[in-house]
């Protein structure tokens, strides 16, 4: 009679598993190399949209075709790809630092199968942008960039120049983004209000455990003067009445923060003693395109910085792009030449922490999608 054969035992929790990467810069054979040679047992399998197929267009998640997909356990991308390309994926490591794309997704909503977001891969450059829009608006960057096309010696601009110490930035949403905005004004003399949906009540829930670049954010939650929280309108009425100069949304966009701000929030921060500058670095949805528009041809806010609009792309002839004391910019606050080192640093993180039977990083509260 023949033995038996028992099937072989896993050597660690990321034996035999296949990662799928299918992300922006194209594949680092000397990252493969050495992550597989860390964790034996592991496959990786990279490609890039960036790449360029056979037929001379750029390759997509389809055309890479079953050899890449079959037997796939674990997948980082940004893009949602289609259910039957992971019918075996356990756990989605995503590059971005919300999931409002993949809400639709029968895989999102399997609770089996663990999201992790890309949170603090972004902080530190899309702080710096908030930061950067501020100080030209303080400093009349803007407008002095305008008097040089003339070559004027132009000092009538003088009077209008302000600084930031004893001024104060609400932060609608204290993640990652939020922390490192509170870091970098408080160093400039800014106090600092914070939002959260939950409340922080202890040192303990004020914590924040997610992917941190080493020296930025408040990983402690010690800065916010004041702190603030609730998942209704009023909630949020209450802060924006906190004489905010600087409002920064950071938030994720969920059923509940769609069009967090809109006429009636513009209204309230119309009564601020200063006022508000707004910055929206999260997602066009959460502010009412039209009731922005008006806020500012009204000088219900002093101005608004914009990386992300909506409608998105924003149309040429949109008349946002008119509306006075508006800066946009085409949703690259996120833009650095570091941000896939940060990338791969946060997926090795997570993958040593399976492969010690750790708690993951950066697990998306699927509830709340955040």
């Amino acid at each position: 009679m023949a033995s038996v054969q028992n099937p072989p035992q896993k050597r660690h929790p990321l034996d035999g598993d296949v990662y799928a990467m299918w992300l922006i810069p194209k594949p680092r054979p000397e990252w493969i190399s050495r992550i597989e040679a860390r964790f034996p047992g592991l496959r990786i399998r990279w490609r890039s949209p960036s790449e360029v197929g056979p037929d001379g267009n750029r390759i997509t998640a389809d055309s890479l075709g079953p050899e890449f997909w079959d037997g796939v356990t674990i997948l980082s991308c940004f893009m949602p790809v289609r259910p039957e390309y992971m019918k075996d994926v356990r756990y989605v490591q995503l590059t971005s630092a919300g999931a409002d794309k993949w809400l639709d997704n029968d895989k999102y909503k399997d609770p089996n199968v663990v999201f992790c977001t890309g949170n603090g891969t972004h902080a530190a450059q899309i702080a710096e942008w908030v930061i950067g829009a501020w100080l030209m608006e303080e400093h009349k960057f803007m407008q002095y960039a305008a008097v040089m096309q003339t070559g004027e010696w132009n000092r009538s601009l003088f009077n209008g120049v302000e600084d930031s110490p004893g001024k104060r930035i609400g932060l609608l949403g204290y993640g990652a983004i939020g922390r490192q905005c509170a870091k970098v004004a408080t160093a400039m003399g800014m106090e600092v209000y914070a939002y959260t949906r939950s409340e922080k009540p202890t040192p303990e829930s004020r914590r924040d455990d997610s992917f941190c670049v080493p020296g930025t954010g408040d990983p402690d939650g010690l800065l916010p003067a004041k702190w603030f929280h609730g998942g209704d309108k009023q909630s949020i009425n209450d802060f924006l009445a906190q004489d905010l100069d600087l409002l920064v949304i950071a938030m994720p966009l969920t059923k509940s923060t769609t069009g967090v701000l809109a006429r009636e929030q513009f209204e309230i921060l119309s009564k601020n003693k200063r006022k508000t500058y707004v910055a929206n670095v999260a997602r066009g949805g959460h502010i009412v395109t039209d009731d922005l528009i008006d806020a500012l041809e009204t000088g219900k806010i002093r101005g608004a910085a914009l990386d992300v609009t909506d409608p998105e792309p924003l149309p040429q002839e949109h008349p946002l792009w008119r509306a006075p004391n508006v800066f946009i910019t085409p949703h690259v606050s996120w833009a650095t030449p570091y941000y896939w080192d940060r990338a791969l640093q946060l997926i090795e993180t997570n993958l040593e922490r399976m492969y010690e039977g750790k708690p993951l990083i950066n697990v998306m509260n699927r509830i709340e999608n955040y």
